[in-house]
Formats: C-alpha cells, sequence, structure tokens
C-alpha cells in the first residue's frame, strides 16, 4: 500500500509564529502581535498590514478561522475580530516544529550547534 503524502510546506516566519501565537488561546490582531514579539524574545515585531495580510492567507488555506466567542463581550470591543487555530493549522504547525526539532538535531550532532563549530572561520 502507499504511503499517503502528509508533508506540509514549510511555513513562513510570519505564519508560523501567528499559528504559535493561537496554539494556546483564540486571540485578537493586537493580542496576536504581542504574543509574536514576546514568543520571538523581541525579535520579531509584526504590523498590522503583516498580521491582517497573513491571517487573510491563513483563513483561506484553512489553517485558522474566525472564533465566534469572545473572551468578555462587557469588557471587550464589538469590532474586535478572535482568531482561532484549526486542526490543519495544527498538523502544519506540529509539521514545522518537527522539522524544526530535525534541523536542530543534524546541527548537534556537526556541534555547531550552539556555536561549537568544528573550525574557525
Amino acid at each position: 500500500m502507499a504511503k499517503k503524502n502528509t508533508t506540509h510546506k514549510p511555513l513562513t516566519p510570519a505564519v508560523f509564529y501567528i499559528l504559535l501565537a493561537l496554539s494556546t488561546q483564540e486571540s485578537h490582531g493586537y493580542e496576536i502581535m504581542k504574543q509574536v514579539e514576546s514568543d520571538s524574545q523581541g525579535k520579531v515585531k509584526m504590523g498590522p498590514g503583516t498580521l491582517y495580510g497573513s491571517i487573510g492567507r491563513m483563513i483561506k488555506a484553512g489553517l485558522i478561522g474566525e472564533s465566534d466567542k469572545k473572551i468578555d463581550p462587557t469588557m471587550d470591543d464589538e469590532r474586535r475580530i478572535y482568531y482561532k487555530i484549526t486542526g490543519l493549522g495544527k498538523k502544519a504547525l506540529a509539521a514545522e516544529l518537527e522539522r524544526y526539532s530535525e534541523i536542530l538535531m543534524v546541527a548537534q550532532q556537526k556541534r555547531i550547534f550552539p556555536n561549537t563549530f568544528a573550525y574557525d572561520i
């Protein structure tokens, strides 16, 4: 029996960080931007153009969707749209994390991580 191809294409950094941000809770755009900055330890600062452009493409790809629930509608802006990761998004994130894990393992085997180069450049 042929093995089903379930590989996912590598994710862009923006898509990866958005999925990572949504992996633990549903969030609106501003929360996602702040979570991305936190998760990347300040190395990635996503502006609204990048965020909402990526969100639109991710919704079309089925990686995330709009949530119909609000955390507390009485304390929140009614216009805020919350997003959630889908099953396909979870699979894509897991595949990307596995890919990173495999790359890290190779780097460790070659003794190039962390900063243990076998030769001087």
